[in-house]
């Protein structure tokens, strides 16, 4: 199962640093989303997986730490993608408007000399 994580976070950040590479600002966009999709599934994989485990104590029983999964990382992903959310939104309201105002949606705003 760590292979297959670990495959996907690679394929995720591989394929996002390829798109913040474009001259087109939409696949800048998407390329930001996909990187922010991978940080979110390596934020979360280090909380490690616990299966079988309760998620809360029982009435009257001590418990330890080694018993339950640290509830850290998820706090943090599920910030990080309201906040990946908002900045994605902004970033799109921004892209029209330049977009309205060069005519062109290329990172630098010229279209490319042929």
């Amino acid at each position: 199962m760590e292979l297959v994580v670990s495959l996907a976070i690679g394929m995720l950040a591989g394929s996002g640093v390829w798109l913040l590479l474009r001259p087109r600002t939409f696949q800048v966009t998407i390329g930001l989303a996909l990187l922010s999709y991978a940080v979110n599934l390596f934020i979360f994989s280090t909380g490690g997986l616990r299966t079988g485990a309760d998620a809360i104590l029982k009435r009257g029983e001590a418990g330890t730490l080694a018993q339950y999964t640290d509830p850290v990382p998820q706090a943090l992903v599920l910030t990080a993608i309201v906040i990946g959310f908002a900045t994605t939104a902004l970033l799109l309201v921004v892209l029209l408007a330049a977009r309205g105002l060069t005519g062109t949606d290329h990172v630098d705003g010229r279209e490319r000399e042929r």
